[in-house]
């Protein structure tokens, strides 16, 4: 399946984010470098700052991360060190200080490091969405982090902001959960590689309104390719992945496994529609509107986490997934720990076929991940 002929590849989108983000600073615009789907970008946006997500994607400055941080370690929180240390990230050069969340114990300990390069804002976490004073928590977390916002940019948030950046960020859920919809489609016209492409390269885009009307317009144009070549032909086998990030495996797992003869039409996990599909209630106080939302993102982060298993079911039905790859990154223990019950789930009571791929960025086991997927999918045949 093939990219369409104007479609940036992820290099190109990435070196053009690097030069736009050059010419905001130049502008006067104020940065913040990002991390993860439980930051709360419409506090960023109220404060007319510029959001951006850190370079965390890749091996190239994990040496680099490796002379201060263990080897075994998750290599998302290595690379996310490692670009930091070296300056190979422009967005952490350019970024007036960094937003970060309590998400995983080595994340953790890794921002304090990353506080003496830079101010590191860390929001804490609550470890369960349902226990007591959770919400409560998270809550005053917003406000906490509203105040350090003002204090560092010196700007001042006002409601009206806030609820005018919910807006906008709700608008741009939509027309991505639209994106990742169109994989339900049988056969898809949308291959797993453009989704995970398309997903980290939109970040690369800093206008929302322009991100927007990219993603609708790829939209109209892939329903526009199913109905003049893909409709009422056969399906290859269709897969499923979850588990961790997969940003980093983008080549040798996500690549792979549709030149191998499958099709991925989804993603349980933070490329997918996991955050997306769940807007801010634009209806309550925004503040308290911001905490419920995201203190309901499916993360393995959280104990107990049932969400994740019902988005799992329903996305399993809705995009009429024949097999599960659940992709876990070296030293990751909170999804490594929950793939025992999501393989229950998917073989037990979903009864179809499941592949845990426990990896990491190098390249070293890409003869191996070509095997497994090529008997998985053999299997799914």
């Amino acid at each position: 399946m093939n990219l369409p002929e104007n479609f940036k590849n992820y290099s190109d989108a990435r070196k053009s984010g690097f030069i736009k983000m050059k010419e905001l600073k130049e502008s006067g615009k104020k940065v913040v470098g990002v991390f993860c789907t439980y930051t709360p970008w419409e506090l960023v946006m109220a404060a007319k700052a510029v959001p951006v997500i850190l370079c965390a994607s890749s091996d190239e400055a994990i040496p680099d991360a490796e002379k201060v941080l263990p080897k075994n370690l998750c290599p998302l929180i290595k690379a996310s060190y490692g670009f930091a240390v070296s300056d190979k990230c422009p967005y952490f050069y350019f970024s007036d200080m960094i937003l970060a969340e309590t998400t995983c114990d080595g994340k953790k300990k890794m921002y304090e490091m990353l506080n003496e390069l830079k101010h590191t804002h860390v929001m804490q976490l609550p470890p369960g969405k349902t226990g007591a004073m959770a919400l409560e928590a998270w809550h005053g977390e917003m406000y906490r982090l509203k105040d350090v916002l003002e204090e560092q940019l010196g700007v001042e948030i006002t409601k009206e902001d806030i609820k005018e950046a919910i807006k906008l960020k709700n608008r741009e859920r939509k027309a991505m959960l639209d994106f990742f919809e169109i994989g339900k489609l049988k056969p898809t016209p949308l291959s797993g590689y453009e989704i995970n492409t398309v997903v980290d390269s939109s970040t690369f885009t800093f206008d929302i309104e322009e991100r927007i009307k990219d993603i609708e317009e790829r939209t109209v144009e892939l329903k526009r390719e199913y109905e003049l070549n893909f409709k009422g032909k056969p399906s290859r086998p269709r897969v499923l992945i979850t588990g961790c990030p997969t940003g980093g495996v983008r080549e040798k797992v996500i690549r792979q496994i549709e030149e191998l003869g499958a099709d991925i039409v989804g993603f349980e996990n933070c490329c997918g529609p996991r955050e997306k599909k769940d807007p801010v209630d634009e209806s309550k106080d925004p503040m308290l509107a911001l905490a419920e939302k995201y203190l309901r993102v499916n993360c393995s982060v959280m104990s107990p986490n049932p969400g994740r298993i019902e988005a799992m079911n329903e996305m399993i039905d809705d995009y009429k997934v024949d097999g599960v790859i659940e992709v876990v990154l070296q030293a990751c223990h909170t999804f490594a720990i929950e793939s025992d019950r999501v393989k229950n789930f998917v073989t037990k009571e979903k009864k179809i076929p499941y592949m845990c791929l426990d990896t990491d960025y190098s390249q070293s086991d890409s003869g191996q991940i070509n095997t497994r997927v090529s008997a998985f999918i053999e299997m799914m045949q």
